[in-house]
C-alpha cells in the first residue's frame, strides 16, 4: 500500500528533500502537520481540554506551536516543567501527571505555579499535601482493559476502585480540591470497547462520591491511547471521537464534567519518519530461508516500541516508495540494529518484505515514527550516540 496513507505526498516529498542531505540514522519531522492533528483533536472533542503528553516528543519546536495552537500539557518530571515554562507556556496550562514522584519535585512545581496533580497512593497523596497545600488532585484507577493496547501501561500505575474512592476523600480531608479521576486505555489502543469500560468504572466513583460524602468531581481525565497509523489497523480519530462522545453521555449526561485529553503518538507521531541506512545484508546458512537486514539503528537507537514487536512501523525504501517492485523482486526479512547486544533485533517473527537487491547503503524509512523514538534513544550504548533529529516547518 502507498505510503500516502501514512503521510500526505507533499509532506514527504518536504522531509526527504532535506533527509537526502543528512547522515544517517536520523528522525525527520513536520512540524507544521501540527496544526491539523491539534484541529482534528479540537474539532472531535469539543469542549475538552488538550494536555500534550510531552514524553512522546519534548522538541522545543513542537512544544512552542503547541503553545501558540493554546494546548496545555502533560508534565511527567521537572526537566520537562523548566523546560515547556522557557518556551513561554503558563503554569496554569500545566499538569503534573506522574504519580511517581519525590516530595521535593511536588515543592518545586509547586514553587513554578503548578496547581493540578495526578496520584494514585496515599503516600503520594501525602506528599502532595504538605508540599502543594490547596492544590486540585485527580486519582488514576487502575484499568486492565489496557490489555488490548498495542503498548500496555497500566500494571504499573493506578489504583482499584475501592482505594481511589478512599483518596479522593483523603484529599478533601488534607485541605486538598478533590478534582477528578483518571484512567489511561493503553499507548496505542484500537479498541473502542476500552474507553466504554474505563468511562464506567470513573462514573461509579463519581457518582458515590457525591451520594456518600456530597464531593462533586469536577474533571475526567481520559487520558491517552488514540492510535497513530501504523501497520495493525486503526479507526480514524473521528470515529474514535464519536464513540468516546457516546459513552460519556450515556454514563454522566447533564452531570458532564470538564474533560481532558492527553494525546502524545496521536498527535506526533504520523508526522515524524526515521531514516535508517543498511549496514550488511546476510544469511546464517546458505540455504537459510530469510536475509537478516542490518541498520545503523534499532532499538536502542530510537526503535525501542519495536520491541516484542509491539509496534509495527510501515517500513519503505527508496523502490518501494515509488511502488517499482513486483513481488518476484521481494523477499521477507528479520531486522535487526547495529549493537553488540542479541536483543537488537526489531522484527523476526513479523516479516517485512524488501527488494531482493537491497544492499549496505540503501535507506529505509520508518513512517509514523515522531513519537517515543528520538525519546527512546540511548545516550552512548557500544558509543554510538542518540539519534539525530531535524524538525522541518
Amino acid at each position: 500500500m502507498g505510503f500516502e496513507k501514512y503521510m500526505p505526498r507533499a509532506s514527504w516529498e518536504k522531509l526527504k528533500s532535506h533527509a537526502d542531505k543528512l547522515q544517517t540514522p536520523l528522525m525527520i519531522f513536520d512540524v507544521q502537520g501540527i496544526d491539523g492533528k491539534y484541529r482534528e483533536m479540537t474539532e472531535n472533542f469539543p469542549g475538552a481540554d488538550i494536555y500534550y503528553a510531552i514524553k512522546a516528543n519534548p522538541a522545543a519546536p513542537i512544544l512552542e506551536r503547541l503553545i501558540q495552537l493554546g494546548s496545555c500539557f502533560d508534565v511527567a518530571s521537572r526537566f520537562e516543567l523548566d523546560r515547556v515554562l522557557e518556551l513561554g507556556c503558563p503554569p496554569e496550562r500545566l499538569s503534573y501527571g506522574n504519580t511517581i514522584k519525590k516530595a521535593d519535585d511536588v515543592a518545586y512545581f509547586y514553587q513554578r505555579g503548578v496547581r493540578l496533580y495526578a496520584t494514585d497512593s496515599e503516600r503520594d497523596l501525602e506528599n502532595i499535601a504538605r508540599n502543594a497545600p490547596g492544590s486540585r488532585v485527580y486519582v488514576r484507577i487502575l484499568n486492565e482493559g489496557d490489555r488490548t493496547a498495542d503498548w500496555p501501561l497500566s500494571r504499573k500505575f493506578g489504583c482499584h476502585n475501592e482505594l481511589a474512592y478512599s483518596l479522593l476523600v483523603q484529599a478533601r480531608d488534607s485541605g486538598l480540591e478533590p478534582a477528578g479521576i483518571s484512567f489511561h486505555v493503553g499507548s496505542q489502543q484500537r479498541d473502542i470497547g476500552a474507553w466504554d469500560a474505563a468511562i464506567a468504572k470513573a462514573s461509579t466513583i463519581y457518582y458515590r462520591l457525591l451520594e456518600e460524602q456530597g464531593i462533586k468531581l469536577s474533571l475526567l481525565n481520559l487520558g491517552g491511547g488514540l492510535p497513530a497509523h501504523y501497520l495493525s489497523k486503526a479507526h480514524t480519530i473521528a470515529t474514535y471521537a464519536r464513540e468516546i462522545n457516546r459513552f460519556l453521555e450515556e454514563d454522566f449526561g447533564a452531570d458532564m464534567p470538564r474533560l481532558i485529553l492527553e494525546p502524545g503518538r496521536s498527535l506526533v507521531g504520523d508526522l515524524g519518519v526515521v531514516v535508517a541506512e543498511v549496514v550488511n545484508v546476510a544469511r546464517k546458512h546458505k540455504n537459510d530461508l530469510y536475509r537478516w537486514v542490518y541498520l545503523d539503528t534499532g532499538l536502542f537507537g530510537g526503535l525501542m516500541e519495536t520491541m516484542g514487536e509491539a509496534i509495527k512501523y510501515p517500513i519503505y525504501t527508496d523502490r518501494t516508495l515509488e511502488q517499482t517492485l513486483h513481488a518476484d523482486q521481494e523477499e521477507e526479512v528479520i531486522l535487526a540494529g547495529p549493537t553488540c547486544d542479541s536483543m537488537d533485533v526489531m522484527y523476526q517473527n513479523f516479516k517485512y518484505s524488501l527488494p531482493l537487491d537491497l544492499d549496505p547503503g540503501d535507506r529505509l524509512y520508518f513512517f509514523s515514527a515522531g513519537a517515543y523514538t528520538t525519546t527512546y534513544s540511548c545516550v552512548a550504548f557500544n558509543g554510538f550516540p542518540p539519534m539525530k533529529e531535524y524538525y522541518i516547518n
